[in-house]
């Protein structure tokens, strides 16, 4: 039997410094599309957990904002652990691409007045949503991610 590797449990999760931005995984599909998949940490693993209201809130805020900074955006899904995200796109692009769109994106969840969707209708858990621990956790990621790359 072929042994499965999976990329994210071969990460020394002790030795990484949140928040961060890290290409994880690039598949080249059969019909020779890239697939680039990212893991957007914002919080220490094993460290300080978002709780889940704030996560799910940040997942239904980056859903527009970052499609609104990036093309190709398959997915952008937030990890079981709750300490980050990850972003899956069609498309070759860099570490610096992402982690400026992702600037951008949190300073949109900042400035947000209510989260998308937040409805029966549209979201399976509507009630556990959290504007304010969102913004929360934006601006302590965003301060973080400026003083690590000051330069973007």
């Amino acid at each position: 039997m072929e042994r499965i590797v999976v990329e994210s449990f071969t990460m020394d999760h002790t030795k990484v410094q949140a928040p961060f931005v890290r290409r994880c995984g690039t598949v080249n599909t059969p019909k020779g599309d890239v697939i680039t998949k990212f893991d957007l940490r914002f919080t220490q693993p094993n460290g300080d957990t978002m709780p889940t209201g704030a996560v799910h809130a940040l997942e239904h805020l980056l859903a527009g904002y970052i499609r609104e900074e990036l093309n190709n955006v398959i997915d952008i899904s937030p990890m079981g652990c709750r300490t980050g995200f990850y972003l899956i796109l069609a498309c070759e692009i860099t570490e610096e691409e992402v982690t400026k769109a992702l600037i951008n994106a949190l300073s949109k969840v900042i400035e947000s007045d209510q989260v998308p969707a937040a409805n029966p209708i549209q979201c399976g858990n509507y009630k556990d949503l959290s504007l304010f621990g969102a913004q929360e956790y934006a601006r302590q990621v965003l301060t973080q991610l400026n003083e690590k790359y000051p330069v973007l």
